[in-house]
């Protein structure tokens, strides 16, 4: 048992979702860590580049771009449809440029970086910072990805001190190419950020090809609160959703609906990647499925036209300090329960239809639920739900739980809410 999960009994979900982020700094660590665990429930790995076996009963998983997942329970006897859980790996960060290295006058070694996603500056400066992502190298005629990681504090964002900008306060006009590039050794030695490399990924100059690097806060998850009611982390913003409907696979049942999660990488920059919600990997795999099973045209449209998704993304708790950020009359609380997520410009895809569905599936089994909808005049950002629906369209609605900090490098969510929508995958996976 680990030291957060000795801590708060009474969260395990929590606990051990923390565990799992600490080990996933990037996307494709994340989908490692799953691909493992689902390799030891007996899961079999298909290859898009090769013919799909799918039997009755068998467990199945995909992995596209390393950063991509969907994976499903076959039932044993025929079904109605597909039981379909969405969720995202990435989240928003600092991503490392080719030939980062920048001399600062011979004195220090800052590195170039850009910023993946709409992430919150302020708050990456002065936090011991880490480095995590793949590489691929060269082995013999064949092309070799690795996951690499420092696991330990290399770099540091600086902030400017106080004397030297009196203005600091009232000003927050960050430049990424400017003020945010990471401090990561004292002089400079043109290659060592390279060699730094090569060593982790255990291979020479010539053998290193290219790399995604990402730099991660190297920051303990917490559990906090009077009552250690909440708890804080990086990427809370989607592995909380991604984690719990992966366990939720791991425990479901095939029976009259096919249980399947899909968790897209990319939404953070749009979605319009092989990767992303826009793109055709969940419809090719349903198709593949259906040819694998046999259905003809008019069985395969039945069952899709008879499947269901819940598009699972965070949303914004309502701020201790900016209550007037809120719509005045739904605002959610961390610890409140599920979120139904409602938008008239369908920035969500949830309508009265699947929303009382939901609603019904949890009242059955008394999960706690509230609503959120963004201030009129604050638009709020798209997510998964409206962009997959462009690619197969059943209908869908909307869900998360309510976390503050969104988009910073440490988020806050609420510890009963991982409880809560591990209860409500569980169940809508197993019905």
């Amino acid at each position: 048992m680990t030291t957060l999960q000795c801590m708060t009994e009474r969260y395990t979900t929590t606990a051990e979702l923390c565990d799992f982020i600490e080990k996933s700094p990037t996307q494709f660590h994340a989908v490692e860590n799953m691909k493992n665990e689902l390799i030891q429930n007996g899961f079999k790995e298909l290859d898009e580049r090769k013919h799909w076996i799918i039997e009755r009963g068998g467990s199945y998983f995909i992995i596209r771009n390393s950063s991509a997942l969907i994976a499903f329970r076959v039932p044993p006897a025929d079904f109605a449809g597909y039981s379909i859980v969405s969720a995202h790996t990435d989240s928003p960060a600092f991503k490392i440029k080719t030939e980062p290295e920048i001399s600062d006058a011979g004195l220090y070694t800052t590195l170039n970086t850009e910023v993946y996603g709409g992430l919150l500056m302020a708050p990456w400066f002065d936090r011991p910072l880490s480095i995590a992502g793949r590489v691929y190298v060269r082995t013999g005629n064949k092309i070799e990805e690795r996951l690499i990681d420092f696991s330990r504090p290399v770099a540091l964002i600086p902030n400017l001190a106080i004397h030297m900008n009196r203005k600091v306060n009232e000003e927050n006009g960050y430049r990424a190419q400017k003020d945010m590039l990471p401090l990561i050794a004292e002089g400079f030695d043109k290659g060592q950020f390279g060699k730094a490399i090569q060593q982790l990924a255990r291979c020479t100059e010539r053998e290193l090809l290219e790399y995604e690097l990402f730099l991660y806060p190297y920051t303990k998850a917490s559990i906090w609160g009077l009552g250690n009611e909440f708890f804080s982390a990086p990427r809370i913003d989607d592995l909380m959703c991604a984690y719990t409907a992966f366990r939720a696979l791991l425990a479901a049942e095939s029976k009259d609906y096919m249980p399947l999660i899909t968790l897209f990488d990319n939404e953070e920059t749009g979605s319009g990647t092989k990767q992303g919600a826009l793109s055709d990997f969940l419809p090719t795999v349903i198709e593949r499925i259906a040819f694998s099973l046999s259905f003809n045209a008019e069985e395969k449209a039945m069952k899709n036209a008879s499947s269901f998704m819940i598009s699972a993304d965070n949303c914004h708790a309502m701020h201790p300090n900016y209550m007037e950020k809120c719509d005045p009359t739904n605002r959610a609380r961390m610890n409140g329960g599920v979120c139904i997520k409602f938008s008239a410009a369908q920035k969500y895809t949830t309508d009265a239809e699947s929303a009382s569905y939901l609603r019904a599936l949890m009242d059955e089994h008394e999960i706690a639920y509230q609503y959120f909808v963004n201030h009129s005049d604050i638009p709020g950002g798209s997510t998964l739900g409206n962009l997959s629906a462009q690619k197969l369209s059943i209908p869908t609605v909307d869900i998360g739980a309510a976390q503050l900090a969104m988009h910073s490098p440490y988020e806050t969510a609420g510890a009963r809410d991982t409880e809560t929508l591990s209860k409500l995958f569980t169940c809508f996976l197993r019905r």
